[in-house]
């Protein structure tokens, strides 16, 4: 009895089921364990109802300077594709007193490493006891993105800023590719932005007409972007107030209410005063 439980044993050790997982079912005995090896696993499909999504980014930021400082407008919409992430978006980084950056492109690119820029100009800084200048903080964000191109970074950022030298404003992207000018608009709406701007822009203008115009500018790309829209932010840049500090937050407005108020402007002047 102990000899026959013994061999019934060291057989089952031999022995191993063979199973077809396709249908799911014991196809027999195999002693061979190389067959087993071979069971190809089922491939679940995608459902059909999973779209393929084509997660573009959109996005309207705008700078100009003038007599006056530097203006810089931006929306605050975050789209991924033909879906709103957030209507909320702060777009204008505060790096610190007398610095600005605008994000466009990855929303997470571009606030990390401008933060990371902001870490780099405090350093500066306490190495060499004075403000770093705007040309050599937007000079070490391209550098840093120059180290990073073909990685897939996705930015487009303005750095703007006062510094001894007066007003100044600089485009850097995911290339390393660093610009200094005038005017700049980076985003899918930039070009109704552009639009705008090229129509109306002037250097002498005064503080009030460069702040309506950057407004402006950005209303009109949230009108025609789809990438854009929420609330419409305006940045002045100028000298330094008593505070030391370079630059105001000088509205958050509502692109619908603007519109609406935009319309009803447009509708009055075309229908001219009213006989009382």
């Amino acid at each position: 009895m102990a000899l026959m439980m013994g061999s019934h044993n060291d057989l089952l050790d031999n022995v191993n089921f063979k199973v077809d997982l396709r249908q799911n079912q014991p196809r027999g005995l195999e002693t061979d364990e190389e067959n087993l090896a071979n069971i190809k696993l089922p491939v679940c499909p995608l459902p059909s109802s999973i779209p393929n999504l084509k997660l573009n980014k959109g996005t309207t930021t705008l700078g100009f300077q003038y007599k006056g400082g530097v203006i810089i407008a931006v929306d605050s919409r975050a789209s991924t594709g033909q879906y709103i992430a957030s209507g909320t978006v702060q777009k204008v980084l505060e790096i610190n007193e007398y610095l600005l950056g605008t994000m466009a492109g990855g929303a997470a690119d571009c606030q990390f490493w401008q933060r990371v820029l902001g870490r780099e100009c405090r350093l500066w800084e306490l190495r060499n006891k004075q403000r770093i200048s705007i040309a050599a903080a937007s000079k070490i964000l391209a550098n840093i993105t120059y180290s990073y191109r073909n990685h897939g970074l996705s930015m487009g950022t303005m750095v703007a800023g006062w510094d001894k030298s007066g007003p100044s404003l600089y485009m850097v992207d995911d290339k390393g590719t660093r610009m200094k000018g005038e005017l700049f608009s980076v985003g899918s709406g930039s070009i109704y932005a552009y639009g705008v701007l090229d129509a109306e822009y002037k250097n002498d203008m005064t503080d009030e007409e460069a702040i309506n115009l950057g407004r402006r500018a950005i209303l009109h790309a949230t009108h025609r972007d789809a990438g854009s829209g929420g609330y419409i932010q305006v940045y002045h840049i100028h000298a330094p107030n008593a505070k030391g500090e370079s630059w105001t937050k000088v509205s958050r407005d509502d692109c619908m209410d603007l519109m609406y108020k935009a319309w009803e402007d447009k509708t009055m002047a075309k229908c001219g005063p009213h006989d009382p």
